[in-house]
C-alpha cells in the first residue's frame, strides 16, 4: 500500500517547490489546448501548495522534441491556459535551466507561480544525467512528483532529482492513482471485472497474466481478440492477428480456467474490407467471417453481454478500447462500454490512454470513480513492476 510522504506530511509555506506535473497536453497547430484533461488533475496539488504559500516551480515535458529547443513543444501555451483557471498569473521561463530561470525561481513570492520550459528540450531529461538533474535541484528547496503519467521513466526531473532535494513528496494525483490501482489489486470489492482492449496482445500479457491472480473475469475486446479468437480455431479474415502468439493466447486461456477466471471474447463483429473512417461495414458472426473482412469493432450482441457483466460487477478496471473507436462508425462498443459503466454503481477505474479518450468522447468524465492520466504507468503498476518515479520519493516516517 501506499507509504510515501505527500504534500500534507511537510511545510511548504515560503519554500521553493520544485512540483513535476505532466502537462503533454494535445496543442493544435493554432496553439490552443484541445484537451486539458491532464492540466485539470493537477490542480488539487497547485492549489494546496499555493494556498499554503509556497513559492511553486512546475516543471513538464510537451511531446519528444529529442533534447533540442523546439518551438512548436514549447509549454508556452499551458502557462497561459493555466493562468487563466487559476485566476492568477502564471510566469513562463525562458528555459527551465540556467541563469535567468534561477533568477525568477529566486525572486518567486509566496503564493507565485512559474512553469518551466519543456525539460525534454535538454537530452539531460530523458537520460537522467545526473549533472542536468542537480541543475534542476538547484531551483528549490522541496521536491514535489505529481506526474504519475511519466512516474514509469527514470528521467532527470521524475527521478533523478527526487535524490537530490529532499524530502521528495507525492501530491495529490500521484496518491490517488497509486491508491486507487493498489486498492483494485490488493483488496477488490467483487466480482471484479477487468475489460481489456487494444491492437495486440503482446502488449498486455504481463498484464492479463498478474490480472489472473486477481480478478473473477475479463472481457476481451479490440485487435487483441483476434489473436484469442484465431488460436481457438475461429477463421477472422483479414482481421489484425499476432501469429507468434497463438500459442501464448491458449496458454494464456488454460491459465484462466485453471484458476476459475471466466475469459469472455467477442461473438459478433463490425467486419469491414479496409480500415477506413467511411468503409462500408456489415455485422457477422464468429463463424460467418469472410475472408477479406477485418474486425473492426464487437457487434451488438457481444455488446449485451459485456453489458450484463458489468452490471453485476462491484469493481471494473477498463484498459484499451474494444474497437477502432476513433472511426465513429467502430466506436459504439467502446462507447457502450463507457455508458455501461457510467451507469453501473460499481467502483470504475480507468486505465489511461485511449480508454480516457474514449470516457471524454462520450462526455462520461464524472460518472467514473477513477480516471488514470498515466497510460503507461498505470499498465507497469498493473503489471507488478516498480515505478522509479515513486521508488525515489521519501517515506513515511
Amino acid at each position: 500500500m501506499f507509504n510515501k510522504q505527500t504534500i500534507e506530511d511537510i511545510v511548504v509555506t515560503d519554500k521553493r517547490v520544485f512540483c513535476r506535473v505532466d502537462f503533454n497536453v494535445p496543442i493544435d497547430k493554432k496553439g490552443i489546448i484541445t484537451d486539458d484533461t491532464r492540466i485539470r488533475a493537477a490542480l488539487p496539488t497547485i492549489s494546496y501548495l499555493i494556498g499554503n504559500g509556497a513559492r511553486l516551480i512546475l516543471a513538464s515535458h510537451l511531446g519528444r522534441p529529442k533534447g533540442k529547443h523546439d518551438p512548436s513543444a514549447s509549454l508556452a501555451p499551458v502557462a497561459a491556459y493555466l493562468g487563466a483557471l487559476l485566476g492568477q498569473q502564471v510566469i513562463m521561463a525562458p528555459d527551465c535551466i540556467g541563469a535567468e530561470t534561477a533568477a525568477l525561481a529566486e525572486k518567486l513570492e509566496s503564493g507565485q507561480v512559474m512553469l518551466l520550459e519543456n525539460v525534454r528540450f535538454h537530452s539531460g531529461e530523458t537520460d537522467n544525467d545526473p549533472a542536468f538533474a542537480a541543475q534542476l535541484a538547484t531551483l528549490a528547496d522541496v521536491y514535489v512528483n505529481d506526474a504519475f503519467g511519466t512516474a514509469h521513466r527514470a528521467h532527470a526531473s521524475t527521478e533523478g532529482i527526487a535524490h537530490i532535494i529532499k524530502p521528495a513528496v507525492a501530491g495529490y494525483l500521484m496518491q490517488n492513482e497509486l491508491q486507487y490501482l493498489g486498492s483494485a489489486l490488493d483488496n477488490p470489492q467483487r466480482p471484479f471485472i477487468a475489460i481489456l482492449g487494444g491492437a495486440k496482445v503482446s502488449d498486455k500479457i504481463t498484464v492479463i497474466e498478474k490480472l489472473l491472480e486477481k480478478v473473477d473475469s475479463i472481457l476481451i475486446g479490440g485487435g487483441m481478440a483476434y489473436t484469442f479468437l484465431k488460436a481457438q480455431g475461429v477463421s477472422v479474415g483479414s482481421s489484425l492477428v499476432e501469429e507468434d502468439r497463438l500459442t501464448m493466447a491458449l496458454d494464456l486461456l488454460d491459465q484462466a480456467r485453471k484458476k476459475n477466471v471466466s475469459i469472455f471474447l467477442p461473438d459478433d463483429h463490425l467486419v469491414a474490407e479496409n480500415f477506413a473512417a467511411d468503409s462500408p461495414f456489415t455485422m457477422v458472426c464468429n463463424d460467418q467471417f469472410p475472408a477479406a473482412g477485418m474486425g473492426l469493432d464487437i457487434g451488438p450482441q457481444t455488446i449485451t453481454t459485456y453489458q450484463k457483466q458489468i452490471a453485476s460487477a462491484r469493481t471494473v478496471l477498463w484498459n484499451g478500447p474494444m474497437g477502432v473507436f476513433e472511426f465513429d462508425a467502430f466506436a459504439k462498443g467502446t462507447l457502450a462500454v463507457a455508458e455501461a459503466l457510467a451507469a453501473s454503481d460499481c467502483l470504475s477505474i480507468i486505465g489511461g490512454g485511449d480508454s480516457v479518450a474514449a470516457v471524454n468522447k462520450a462526455k462520461l468524465q464524472d460518472k467514473m470513480t477513477h480516471i488514470s492520466t498515466g497510460g503507461g504507468a498505470s499498465l507497469e503498476f498493473l503489471e507488478g513492476k516498480a515505478l522509479p518515479g515513486v521508488v525515489a520519493l521519501s517515506d513515511k516516517e
